[in-house]
């Protein structure tokens, strides 16, 4: 799983509490989507959109959509490219190749796999989205540093240092962003977290002057 939903699993007992989510992101390995492809069929309550079956949308209103991202670990960050496929195609996003496997949970019976929280905070870090959609991936940063733990941080400093001068400046440009946005409804608030994203903002500044 990426997007939105990580930060509230990532609470202590999937807690759910800090971002209110629009959608659910999937992101399937390039190399595992004929896998995925196969298994389709064990899915229900949710259909293809018709003119983008990446989108399933849900039969109940209880329930939000879920959206199937492509994850290509080759791929630079700035990358984008399609996997064609009439049953499920999928957007790869370069970003999304920071992206590491972390922890199984268990969530009444049901298995998901998050993130580790290093790869899940860069990547939202990097977005070049503006607006509305670009406000909620910077807080759902915030919700990752939220939760993180001292050795997360330590693990995304050891990340950033392996990126491109050019990645690097976007993500400390956007974590400057993060530090002067107001609050928005349903989304972590950022107000009272400015000390700590002011704190890993100044050792990014100084990872990058050195």
């Amino acid at each position: 799983m990426v997007g939105s939903e990580v930060p509230n699993l990532l609470e202590p007992g999937a807690a759910s509490t800090l971002v209110v989510s629009q959608d659910v992101d999937v992101g399937v390995l390039v190399t595992e989507h004929r896998s995925v492809k196969a298994r389709l069929d064990r899915i229900h309550g949710f259909r293809p959109a018709p003119e983008e079956p990446s989108v399933w949308l849900p039969e109940s209103p209880e329930m939000i959509e879920v959206n199937f991202l492509g994850i290509d670990p080759a791929r630079a960050v700035g990358d984008a490219y399609m996997v064609e496929d009439d049953v499920l195609p999928l957007m790869v996003f370069g970003a999304l190749s920071l992206v590491r496997p972390g922890e199984v949970l268990d969530l009444d019976g049901v298995r998901v796999r998050l993130p580790r929280p290093a790869g899940m905070l860069l990547e939202k870090l990097v977005t070049d989205r503006t607006g509305e959609k670009g406000d909620r991936d910077l807080l759902v940063a915030l919700g990752v540093i939220q939760t993180a733990s001292a050795a997360d941080i330590e693990e995304a400093l050891a990340e950033f240092r392996r990126l491109s001068s050019e990645v690097r400046h976007s993500v400390r440009s956007n974590l400057t962003l993060l530090s002067l946005l107001a609050p928005r409804a349903g989304m972590p608030d950022p107000r009272p977290e400015r000390a700590r994203v002011a704190a890993l903002l100044a050792r990014l500044d100084d990872e990058a002057a050195g």
